[in-house]
């Protein structure tokens, strides 16, 4: 009789699962949502969304897209075994239906005032079925343990599956997304860990013309002659070559087989490279006639898309030198940087060196795919015990810097801000550190090896198909006072909400969970000619 175990990665942007044979230790299904089933873009976001309509309302659109992944696999449920669970410690905490308000509000007098004790974080051992997972009477789920309220399981997953933790040589670790989480090897049994809100833009959100990866986004744009030519993901999510295009104009020099829709994180970071490098782009501005820098089928970057992905970048780097600061150590000391995540994969890395997002003075560039699923298919196989969980946990909390607290993050942070935003020029950027009595940076090395150790950032993909589903659950309340003008449904940019009138008159909205934009965009509320639309108060349909 086959046994399995299931690894689920919760992340920010989706949820991914693998059914796993516990006798062959062999991947038998995959799934993934596109996308994630709480409102929003970002860890942020779904933060806001969780105090604001309940977090028993944001558990229940978890729980509930968890069962439709797991129905997705194929498998007989009801012999799952065990479950690995990974991800920040938002995400766990919700997964959990455990306090969030001391992940939400800094400092301990808030949280007396609040009455709120944080709940421990050391890992957990449930019963599926009393956590709401279906058909699973005798599955365990294994919750590992958080570092602190930024480092979360994901974190020691970046560290662990790398093997980087053991390192004896100076290596700085990477783990790419709305957060990135960051730890410094420093070779001498020191591990300092960071956490920098990068924000959306990485992952391609908070990008006017931004996407996640999915069919139909530019990933990736080279300079080819006289043009740029935009690579685009297929219908297979395979990249393509797509139209070699005039930069400041758009007009197409040479035409491709693939449409574009839209650009994911890695291509704003390619473009961002190209613009810098021809003198295009000068940050936050592009030198063309309206200000924008054109790719394929109308998609195009603007000022604002530079500033915002600027701001993401500057935090990262301000990071990786606050970390090299606290170690008394900088740039050139690290010649090995890994980056892990699905963005730290498929980005080009040379271009995300030039720009800024690995660490200054790097030479040798490792791509990683997903750690946090690798962890939690270790978890799910028993191959991880939790004991060795919390002694590495509580190993990093001992060396964890908190960028929010710290005044060299700040000073770096502030340079950052006046190169991508204010138009400072990067040869300024010596003299501002002179200022805070912080040594010099050094240039990015042109002598670069990049090593690719995983192909994709989901294992075993090659063996068994990808189901992707659709991961929303419909949010609805009644809406008193409307009248009705849809003005909200058509200003919405992710066609998320509807309005229904029933026969007695009563309107509702309905809104699918996983496309709305959440407190990100409330375009739909701002539109209202009434105000009278509150997306708070929408609860999950029954």
């Amino acid at each position: 009789m086959t046994e399995y175990a299931i690894a689920l990665d919760i992340g920010t942007s989706g949820l991914r699962c693998q059914a796993i044979d516990m006798a062959t230790g062999e991947t038998v299904a995959t799934a993934i949502t596109q996308r994630h089933p709480i409102p929003g873009m970002n860890v942020i976001d779904h933060v806001n969304f969780a105090l604001k309509s309940g977090e028993d309302v944001a558990n229940k659109l978890l729980m509930g897209c968890a069962n439709q992944l797991f129905a997705s696999l194929g498998i007989d449920l009801s012999k799952v075994k065990r479950v690995g669970v990974c991800g920040n410690t938002f995400q766990l905490s919700l997964f959990q239906n455990i306090e969030i308000r001391d992940l939400a509000y800094a400092g301990e007098n808030m949280l007396k005032t609040l009455g709120v004790v944080p709940p421990k974080r050391d890992g957990a051992v449930l019963k599926a079925s009393e956590m709401g997972l279906l058909g699973m009477p005798d599955a365990e789920v294994i919750i590992p343990p958080a570092v602190r309220h930024e480092i979360g399981a994901d974190a020691i997953a970046m560290l662990l599956i790398t093997g980087v933790a053991d390192s004896k040589e100076p290596c700085l670790v990477v783990d790419y997304g709305t957060n990135a989480e960051m730890a410094l090897i420093c070779g001498d049994g020191r591990i300092i860990t960071g956490s920098a809100a990068a924000g959306p833009a990485m992952e391609g959100q908070e990008i006017e013309r931004g996407m996640l990866a999915a069919p139909g986004a530019i990933s990736d744009v080279d300079i080819k002659g006289d043009g740029w030519m935009c690579t685009v993901l297929d219908e297979s999510m395979i990249d393509r070559e797509g139209d070699i295009v005039d930069p400041m104009t758009g007009e197409a020099l040479e035409k491709g087989p693939v449409r574009a829709i839209g650009i994911t994180g890695t291509g704003t970071v390619a473009t961002l490279y190209n613009g810098i490098k021809t003198g295009i782009i000068v940050p936050p501005k592009i030198n063309t006639e309206d200000g924008k820098l054109h790719l394929q089928d109308g998609i195009d970057i603007s000022s604002h898309d530079v500033d915002e992905a600027g701001k993401a970048i500057g935090a990262m780097r301000a990071g990786f030198l606050t970390l090299l600061h606290e170690a008394g150590m900088w740039t050139g000391d690290v010649k090995t940087a890994y980056m892990s995540g699905a963005s730290g994969l498929y980005v080009d890395a040379v271009k995300a060196l030039g720009i800024g997002m690995v660490v200054p003075g790097a030479t040798h560039l490792i791509q990683f795919g997903n750690t946090s699923i690798e962890m939690a298919r270790r978890i799910a196989l028993g191959e991880m015990d939790m004991d060795g969980l919390r002694s590495f946990a509580q190993k990093l909390k001992a060396e964890h810097c908190m960028f929010a607290t710290s005044e060299t993050f700040k000073q770096l942070y502030s340079i950052e801000y006046a190169v991508w935003c204010t138009s400072m020029p990067m040869s300024m950027y010596n003299d501002m550190l002179d200022v805070y009595q912080l040594p010099h940076i050094s240039e990015p090395s042109e002598d670069v090896t990049v090593e690719r150790r995983s192909m994709t950032d989901l294992p075993d993909t090659d063996k068994c198909p990808v189901r992707v589903i659709e991961s929303g659950t419909y949010l609805t309340y009644e809406v008193e006072g409307c009248r009705f003008c849809k003005k909200c449904v058509r200003e919405c940019p992710e066609k998320a909400l509807e309005m229904v009138r029933k026969e007695d008159g009563r309107i509702f909205c309905r809104v699918s969970s996983d496309r709305c934009g959440g407190t990100a965009c409330r375009r739909c509320e701002r539109i209202c000619p009434e105000s009278v639309l509150h997306l708070d108060l929408a609860k999950v349909e029954q």
